[in-house]
């Protein structure tokens, strides 16, 4: 019977893989995962990071970003009245 982890485990374990500087192969064995499970693993990570709701986050960050483009660009056609 295969062996199950737990969400946070194989998260943990995906962080540990991507964040060491060791090879997987290296990292594999230390976590008791074999080097297949921890690759895939890592490819699901990579997949699943793209299409996670990360977006919400960058979608604030290009509100702000927006809001203070606008600001900054009224500002500089104040300053160029002043002239």
């Amino acid at each position: 019977m295969a062996k199950r982890y737990t969400h946070a485990f194989w998260r943990d374990a995906v962080r540990v893989a991507l964040s060491s500087g060791l090879p997987r192969l290296q990292v594999s064995p230390d976590l008791g995962v074999g080097l297949s499970t921890l690759n895939k693993w890592v490819q699901r990570h990579q997949r699943d990071d793209l299409m996670s709701g990360l977006h919400e986050d960058v979608d604030k960050d290009n509100t702000r970003l927006r809001k203070e483009v606008q600001l900054l660009r009224e500002e500089r056609e104040v300053l160029k009245k002043r002239r």
